[in-house]
Parts: C-alpha cells; structure tokens; sequence
C-alpha cells in the first residue's frame, strides 16, 4: 500500500469554473474602467459647474424679460389712461349724454332758468368731469405702481430707462388730468352760463 498516494487528498480543478471567474473579473474591470471614464469625461467637459449655472441664469433671464414685458405695456396703459382723461372718452361722452336726458326727463315746465341749466347742461358737465377723473387717478395709480415695483422684486435689478421714463408721462398727464377734472366738477376752469334777468 502506497502511504504517499493515500495521504495526499485528491484536488482536481474544473476548467470551466477557471474560465467563467476570469471572464467574470475581466467584466467587471472593464465596466468599472467604463464608469471612471464617463465621470472624467463629464467633469472635464463641465470642470467648474458653470453648464448648470448657465441654465440657472437662463432661466432667471427669461423671468426678468417676462416681468420687463410687463411693466412696458403697464407702463404704456398708464400713459393711454392720462391722454384718455384729458381728451375724453366715449364713456364720458355716453354718460353726459345720460345726464342730459334724466335732466329733461325730470325738468318740470314751471322750472326757472337756473333750475334748466342746471339739469340740462351742469349735471352733464360735471358727470364729464367725474369720468375723465376716474381715467386721471388710474392712470397716476398704473405709472406709480410700475415706478415702485422694482422696489420690491429681486434686489438690484432695474427697469429699462424706456419703461421709467413712460411710466413717469403717466403719472405726469394722470395729474394734470385730475387737477383739470376736479377744476371743471368745481365750475373753475368754466363756470355755468348764468340766465339773464
């Protein structure tokens, strides 16, 4: 009996097992080369972050030019509303032409001169007056709110200098079209005819 041969245990390989363990770890070195190739890659192509902040910028950009959008055309509604008070309107105009006809339709025969000019022309007068000071205080109220609002939006940030400047020409016209509207409710800038005696 050969002691030799029976100590020693018998250890045979599988080739198989061999080749499927070093495709395995072949796999996962190239998949892992792969990974720190693609973040290298990505890193490189963007090293300081400044792709995101380019977006980030871009769409604070966008924001600003939509709210820029804004205040021009609230800026040039304000200027429309302070030349509408001073030229009139056809609401002035209708609402005038209303006063005229309650004037006649509650003019009693007997009434004296005074009372007739009165319903017939001061009440449709001063109606005219009333509407064009209602466009005059809209027009002060849209060119000091677009004056105002960079105020309270995101620090340093200005309006284009065409924006402040048709802002500022509605609120100038919406106070001048106010101080002539109440100079007309009051009878100052011209009085009712008075009737002879």
């Amino acid at each position: 009996m050969d002691i030799k041969n029976a100590a020693a245990p018998a250890t045979e390989t599988d080739p198989e097992n061999e080749t499927r363990a070093e495709t395995s770890a072949a796999v996962d070195i190239v998949e892992g080369d792969d990974d720190r190739h693609t973040d290298s890659s990505a890193a490189a192509a963007d090293p300081d972050g400044s792709r995101e902040a380019d977006e980030t910028g871009r769409g604070e950009d966008s924001t600003a030019a939509r709210a820029g959008i804004g205040a021009g055309a609230a800026a040039v509604v304000g200027a429309g509303l302070g030349v509408a008070s001073l030229t009139g309107t056809w609401v002035g105009r209708v609402a005038a032409e209303r006063q005229t006809l309650i004037g006649q339709i509650e003019t009693t025969q007997g009434a004296t001169p005074a009372q007739q000019i009165s319903a017939l022309y001061g009440e449709a007068w001063h109606m005219t007056a009333l509407v064009n000071g209602a466009f005059a205080v809209l027009a002060l109220l849209v060119g000091i709110f677009v004056l105002v609002r960079p105020a309270f939006g995101a620090p340093g940030r200005t309006q284009a200098v065409w924006v402040r400047s048709v802002a500022w020409a509605a609120v100038a016209l919406g106070a001048l079209g106010l101080l002539i509207s109440g100079l007309m409710y009051s009878d100052v800038l011209a009085s009712l005819p008075q009737a002879g005696s």
